[in-house]
Order: structure tokens, then sequence, then C-alpha cells
């Protein structure tokens, strides 16, 4: 039996805990402690951020989808909320300013060396132009203080034309390195722009790429592929229970497990939350399912117990939905029936997988 151990210090939802940061005014720090407070929203830094960027008007998108969840049934801002907030929203524009800067950067340093190639050229034409102003001026043979004289002005200007081109290329190099490491710092960002930072997975930005990728691919090649959707099952009640950390901890255990299952063979995204998208390439329905079985199980496997005290925090359990790819299909409309699987196999028990096809079939049946 494999076992996953939690964290040794346990993070614990306490509102007495709420000092705002410093940057914040003293009205909209006491708002923000007490939006947090009403809202039994957690403490830690980011939660004060989604709360300060909701609060204060700068990003209206995220204010939108903070109203969606506090006119909610219980008005309850969790630690999945906030996180999806934060990722959505906040590291999503930071990281998009980060990208703009750099691509300056990188056009900027295009121009200089545009300029330099520029310098260059004009150079070589003067440089070659005194050389045919010479050539038609060559002294005769026999006036020996004018040869050496022609001779000393050749090797003059052929010696300064060389230092400039030494001088060029110099610069030339170090504009290149430059432009090669602010590609590759570009490259960089774009990577963490579409990466999970806490699971290390996709995120919904690049899970949304590749599925409109893989529809077109399908479209073309008539290749099928499956998309399976995944959400831990009591996800928000563990984490009010044992604490942000320690859910963490089992967020990471569940990608972790996705990725040992699927290998290299599928796009493992997390959407959201405690929800999961995968995208399982040259995959039916019935592929799909067994795929989403084989990481249904394993999670049955491994217990969770709380290091520092030894308590057993028992199994996690996810719930799974499957669609298959079928011809026509948009990003949307094939998201929203793995969806309703997915809220099948919720309202069937959880800790279970529901296909499209199983719930055509109950529909008829009906």
């Amino acid at each position: 039996m494999a076992t996953a151990m939690t964290q040794s210090r346990v993070w614990t939802v306490g509102m007495s805990d709420c000092e705002p940061p410093p940057h914040l005014s003293d009205d909209l720090a006491e708002r923000v402690v007490a939006a947090m407070r009403q809202h039994q929203s957690p403490s830690y830094p980011r939660a004060f951020e989604v709360w300060y960027a909701h609060l204060s008007g700068e990003m209206p998108a995220i204010t939108l989808a903070m109203q969606a969840i506090i006119t909610g049934s219980d008005a309850k801002v969790g630690a999945a909320d906030i996180d999806t907030l934060y990722d959505r929203f906040i590291s999503t524009e930071r990281l998009a300013r980060h990208a703009e800067r750099t691509s300056l950067q990188v056009l900027g340093e295009i121009d200089g060396l545009m300029s330099l190639v520029d310098k260059a050229l004009d150079s070589s034409e003067r440089y070659h132009g005194r050389l045919s102003a010479m050539s038609e001026d060559v002294p005769p043979p026999a006036d020996r203080q004018k040869l050496r004289e022609w001779v000393e002005a050749l090797v003059m200007s052929t010696r300064e034309e060389v230092t400039r081109k030494t001088r060029l290329e110099a610069q030339l190099r170090d504009s290149s390195n430059e432009i090669r490491n602010l590609r590759e710092a570009l490259e960089s960002t774009r990577a963490e722009a579409l990466t999970d930072p806490l699971t290390g997975l996709a995120n919904r930005r690049h899970f949304e790429e590749m599925l409109q990728k893989s529809i077109d691919q399908a479209t073309l090649r008539r290749e099928p592929f499956a998309l399976v959707m995944a959400d831990i099952d009591f996800f928000k009640q563990f984490n009010d229970a044992h604490g942000h950390l320690t859910g963490d901890q089992v967020l990471r255990l569940v990608a972790r497990t996705m990725k040992d299952k699927f290998k290299d063979k599928a796009i493992i995204t997390r959407f959201g939350g405690e929800e999961f998208a995968i995208i399982l390439p040259d995959a039916d329905v019935i592929a799909g399912k067994f795929g989403a079985e084989t990481v249904r199980q394993a999670l049955l496997t491994r217990e969770l117990v709380k290091r520092s005290t030894n308590e057993n925090l028992g199994r996690i359990t996810i719930s799974l939905g499957v669609a298959s790819y079928a011809r026509g299909d948009t990003a949307a409309s094939l998201t929203d029936r793995a969806d309703q699987a997915l809220m099948a196999a919720k309202r069937t028990g959880r800790n279970r997988t529901v296909t499209e096809d199983a719930i055509e079939a109950t529909s008829h049946v009906a």
C-alpha cells in the first residue's frame, strides 16, 4: 500500500490571524478583513491579494467572478475558490505583463541589432569607396616617396576598417546573446503562464488551447480522442477540516497519481480548484473510462497520514466523467458532455466513473 504523508505543519482556518499586507490603505484594509471574516475566507497572502483586487475595483473580471461565488447558497469563499481566482486572474495578469515587457525588450534589441548591421554595411561601403578611389590614384613605381605614402594610407585605412569590424562583431555578438537570453526568458514566461504552480500540471488556459488543437486534429485526421473531467470528492469539507496546506498536499497527490498512470500519453490539467481535465489522444469512450478507472483505483490504495500526529486522514476519492469527440463537436459541447457525466457520477454516490453513453442509455430507459 502506498502511503502519502502530509506536511507536518498544518495550516488551519482562523480569521483571528488576519493581518493586512502593508500596501493596503487603512480603509481598504478594513473592508478586506471584514469581507474575509464575513465569507469565512482563509487568511494566507494570496487570499489578501484576491480580496484586494476584488474590493479595490482594479480588476473587474475578478470582481464578477467573486460576486458569483458570494451570491451562492452559503456565500462562503474557501481556499479552493481563492486558489482558482488567483491562478485565473492575478498570476495570469502578472505573467502577461512580464511577457509584454520581455517582448518589448526583444524588439528593442532587434532594433539595436539592425542598427549595428546598418553601421557595418555603411562602414564597408565607405571602405570600398576609399579603396576604389585609391586604386585610381596609384603613383608610378618610380616615385618611391609617393608610393610609400600611398601604401601607408592603404594600410592605415585597412587597420581602421579591421578595428571597426572587430568592434561591430563584438557588439553583434553581445546583442545576439541578449536576444537569445530574452527569447529563453519569454519562452519560460509562456511555459509558466500555461502551468499550474501548485501541482505542476498544465493550467486551464493550456487546456483550452490543447482541447481546440485536439479537435482540429481529430477533424482533419478523423482520429478519436477522449476527454475526462475529474473532481475530488468532498474536497471543500476536507480543506475546512484539515487546513489549506493539507488540502494542497491532496491536490499534489492527485496530480502525481494522474501523471504516474498516464505518463506522456495524456494532457493533464488542473481545470480549477479541485477539478482536473485530461485529454486522451487516440482514445474512445471505452479507453477513456479505462484510464479514468486506473487513476481512481490507484488513489484508493493511498492512505493519507498526518505526519505530526500520525492521525489517519483516510483515503481520497474522485469522481470522473468521460466523453469522446464526435464529428462537429466544439470545445464547449465536448466539455459540457464530459461535465454532465461527472455530475452524474457525483449524483449517484461519488467515487466512480460515468461515461456519456451511460447517461444516454439511462435517459432512453427513462
